[in-house]
């Protein structure tokens, strides 16, 4: 069976993190989509090297809490 041919589960539902809804002194406008595992990881690591945070899981909980599905960005 081929991509196309599948049934997508809920963990193939694209997430989004946008740069521009977080507290920002730089007005970032970053955005990073994909499966909801590969956007906190690279929003957490945007958000280390290019913001200054510490990559804590105060951190990660708040990037989580803020990711949303891409089809309610769009």
């Amino acid at each position: 069976m081929d991509r196309s041919e599948r049934m997508f589960t809920m963990s193939d539902v694209r997430k989004v993190a946008d740069c521009r809804e977080f507290p920002s002194e730089s007005g970032c406008s970053l955005t990073i989509a994909g499966r909801e595992d590969e956007v906190l990881k690279a929003a957490v690591e945007h958000a280390v090297s290019s913001h200054g945070h510490a990559d804590t899981p105060e951190l990660r909980a708040a990037i989580s809490g803020m990711l949303k599905e891409e089809a309610a960005v769009r």
